[in-house]
C-alpha cells in the first residue's frame, strides 16, 4: 500500500493506493503551508489526515509500505528541512517515506513521471520538469515576491482593479459588482476590513477570490479578462525558462502538462495554450493523467523500488467524462 499526500495553500490530500491501482482510502485536511502557521502545524495536519485516511481504507500506519509527503514551502528555508524530514516519522511510526515539494507530485501525477515539464497554478504557481533523472524548478517564490499567473496573483490583480473602479480611476466593469455581491460589504472601503482584519490576509481565502474575477471575466468585464490573460502568459514563460535550464534540443519534443485549480479558467488555459505554441515549437500539451495525490502515490511506489506496471496505472486513470448528448442508457 504506497501512501500519497499533497500539501498545498488552501488543503492537503491524502490518498492510499494499492499495488493493483486501487484507492483503498482518501482524506484532507487543512493547509500544511507552515510559513504562516508554524512549522508544528505539518505535523499535526499530517497526523490527522494519516490517521483519517488510514481509518477510510481499515488500515494502519504501519500497514502503509511507502509514502511520499509533497510539503508546500519544503526547501525554501534549507535551516527547516531536518524537523520536515522527521516530521513523517512521529506520524507513520517508521521510515519508509521521503519528503519534498508539492511541486513533485505535480509533475508526478500530471506526466506520469516521465521527462517533461509540468506548471502548477493554485494558491501559488511554479514549474517543475525532469530530463534525465535531473530536476529543475522554477517560480514558487511566494506571493510577496511573485508567483506570477497563480490563483492569489489573479486575486490580488482583481482587488486592485476593483479599487481602481470604486474610486474612478478606471471604468466600471462587471468586476466591480461581483465582488460587492460576494464580499457582501457595507461599502466598498469595508473590503479592506474583510481582507485585512476579518481574514487576517489569508493566503487561501485571498486566492478564492481569483473565481470572482472568471466569473467577471466570463460576463465582459475587458478588465477581468486581461487579467486572466496574463496569467496564462506568465504560466507559459515558467515553462520556456524550465524548457532551457533542462536543456531540451531545439528539435525535442517537450511534453507539458498542467494542475492546479487555477486552470478551471478556460481563459487561463487558453491564454497559456497560447502562448505556449507562440514561444516554442516543440512543446506538446497533454492533458493531466492523474491528480496530484495520485501522482504522489505513484511516485511513493516508484522510490520504493516497486512501481506500478501499466494495468495498475491504467486503473487509477478517470473514467472519460461523456461528451455532450451522448446516450448514457
Amino acid at each position: 500500500m504506497f501512501l500519497g499526500v499533497d500539501g498545498g495553500g488552501t488543503k492537503t490530500a491524502f490518498c492510499l493506493v494499492d499495488r493493483h491501482g486501487r484507492i483503498a482510502g482518501r482524506a484532507t485536511a487543512a493547509s500544511s503551508y507552515y510559513f504562516s502557521g508554524g512549522i508544528d502545524l505539518v505535523g499535526r495536519v499530517l497526523k490527522e489526515g494519516v490517521d483519517e485516511v488510514c481509518a477510510a481504507a481499515g488500515l494502519t500506519p504501519a500497514d502503509v509500505d511507502y509514502a511520499f509527503f509533497a510539503l508546500p514551502g519544503y526547501g525554501e528555508a534549507s535551516g527547516d528541512l531536518p524537523v520536515l524530514d522527521a516530521t513523517p516519522r512521529a506520524v507513520l511510526g517508521h521510515d519508509r517515506y521521503a519528503c519534498d515539494n508539492d511541486m513533485v507530485c505535480g509533475w508526478a501525477g500530471s506526466l506520469g513521471a516521465v521527462d517533461g515539464i509540468n506548471v502548477i497554478s493554485g494558491t501559488g504557481s511554479m514549474t517543475y520538469g525532469e530530463r534525465q533523472g535531473r530536476g529543475v524548478r522554477v517560480g514558487g517564490w511566494g506571493e510577496l515576491f511573485g508567483d506570477e499567473g497563480s490563483a492569489y496573483w489573479i486575486a490580488i490583480a482583481g482587488l486592485n482593479a476593483f479599487a481602481r473602479m470604486s474610486d474612478g480611476r478606471l471604468p466600471e466593469g462587471p468586476l466591480a459588482g461581483v465582488l460587492r455581491r460576494h464580499l457582501d460589504a457595507p461599502s466598498d472601503l469595508d473590503v479592506i476590513d474583510i481582507v485585512h482584519n476579518r481574514w487576517k490576509g489569508d493566503r487561501g481565502l485571498i486566492a478564492a477570490l481569483s473565481r470572482q474575477v472568471a466569473e467577471a471575466a466570463a460576463l465582459g468585464d475587458t478588465t477581468a479578462a486581461a487579467i486572466l490573460a496574463d496569467a496564462g502568459r506568465e504560466l507559459a514563460l515558467l515553462v520556456d525558462v524550465t524548457r532551457e535550464r533542462l536543456g531540451f534540443g531545439p528539435d525535442e519534443t517537450v511534453p507539458v502538462s498542467y494542475s492546479g485549480g487555477t486552470f478551471a479558467a478556460g481563459a487561463v488555459l487558453d491564454a497559456f495554450s497560447t502562448a505556449l505554441a507562440d514561444g516554442h515549437d516543440g512543446y506538446e500539451l497533454r492533458r493531466p493523467l492523474y491528480e496530484p495525490v495520485v501522482g504522489a502515490a505513484l511516485y511513493a511506489a516508484k522510490l520504493a523500488g516497486t512501481p506500478l506496471d501499466r494495468t495498475a496505472l491504467d486503473a487509477l486513470r478517470p473514467a472519460p467524462v461523456p461528451a455532450s448528448g451522448e446516450d448514457h442508457s
